[in-house]
């Protein structure tokens, strides 16, 4: 008897034991059903921010430094110009005060605003009837500056209208009306397509004809170029993403740059909300473009002469000093007796008094 009751006591304990063990485990398990979510939103954060903090802070190391000496204007810099200046609202005064605006700075080109191309690459002649006049005032007024034609166009890469590169007969109506604008008189052609797509391999064939025929009439042949992944295959991650590239690779950059005279990094619109980051980020931005482009190739860094505050661009972060500092800290660091490279004002209709100040002491001759 007593081992019986002995045998069921143990029985009795151990489905007790057993029942107290399911009661744990589904508490347990309710408990972590509800942690689970959390822990998954807090790794997903930390994947993110955490890249992102690292991110930061290298731009914000990228930034301090020393500047070296001999890192200022080499004489090449350009300026992009509206529309205003080939459709007649210009007139002589005007033209009088940007030459005494302009005199004594690095400036060399100008990029007037002449399009934009028709969705076929055609360019009707009617968008730039006082061209004449500005191209002869100019090298009148301003001996040794060069007056390219800025033409351009939404591209239908990320949307269904727009330039279509992959047509042949659409790249050859660019390659006319390129001839078109030289013909004109303009001492050179730059081209600002956009949103053109890392790896794009018909921008690079337009690129080989447009070359063709700039060299043969021994005019400069200038692009806007995106920005270079600031990490690693970025543009391909943010296409993911978004279904936008914003960046290019280092590579296709570089294929790029062997095909054109002049390029002109759109260094700005970086989403950058802290000076001190947006000036590391053009820092980087300058050493990895010189690490590309060739030494026969002109290599110019864009400066923000506009004031606007959206997602991209942030007035306060996004300044011409940051813009200069930047410039100088990259070329110093990666290729500082470069010869040709300089940078690039965007734009003369938003640029403020401060913003040429700035330009003339951070980047001008001492």
């Amino acid at each position: 008897m007593g081992t019986e009751n002995g045998v069921g006591t143990r029985v009795r304990l151990r489905a007790l034991s057993r029942t107290r063990v399911v009661r744990v485990f589904v508490r347990g398990w309710r408990s972590t059903r509800l942690k689970w979510p959390r822990r998954i939103a807090l790794v997903l954060a930390l994947v993110v921010l955490v890249p992102i903090a690292g991110a930061a802070l290298a731009l914000r190391v990228n930034y301090a430094g020393e500047i070296q000496d001999g890192t200022r204007t080499r004489g090449q810099d350009a300026i992009w110009l509206g529309h205003a200046w080939v459709d007649g609202r210009k007139k002589d005064a005007d033209l009088a005060a940007f030459a005494e605006r302009v005199r004594g700075t690095g400036i060399r080109d100008l990029y007037v605003h002449a399009g934009p191309l028709e969705h076929d690459g055609t360019l009707p002649a009617d968008r730039y009837p006082r061209a004449r006049w500005l191209i002869d005032s100019v090298h009148r007024e301003i001996p040794g500056i060069r007056v390219q034609a800025w033409l351009g166009d939404v591209l239908a890469t990320e949307g269904p209208d727009g330039l279509r590169l992959e047509r042949a007969g659409s790249r050859a109506a660019v390659v006319r009306s390129t001839r078109q604008i030289l013909d004109a008189g303009f001492d050179g052609v730059h081209f600002d397509l956009e949103p053109l797509h890392s790896g794009d391999r018909d921008y690079l064939s337009l690129l080989d004809d447009l070359g063709e025929l700039t060299r043969a009439r021994k005019a400069p042949l200038s692009v806007a170029a995106h920005q270079i992944d600031p990490l690693p295959a970025a543009h391909s991650v943010n296409g993911a993403l978004t279904g936008s590239q914003k960046w290019w690779s280092q590579e296709f950059f570089g294929e790029v740059a062997r095909r054109v005279d002049q390029i002109a990094v759109m260094s700005y619109d970086t989403w950058m909300p802290l000076e001190g980051l947006y000036g590391g980020y053009v820092a980087q931005q300058t050493s990895l473009a010189l690490e590309v482009t060739p030494e026969d190739t002109d290599l110019l860094m864009g400066l923000p002469f506009f004031h606007e505050d959206d997602l991209g661009h942030h007035e306060n972060a996004e300044t011409v000093p940051a813009a200069v500092r930047g410039t100088r800290l990259g070329l110093g660091r990666t290729d500082r007796d470069r010869k040709r490279f300089g940078v690039a004002l965007y734009v003369d209709f938003a640029a403020q008094d401060k913003d040429w100040a700035a330009y003339r002491e951070g980047w001008g001759e001492r």
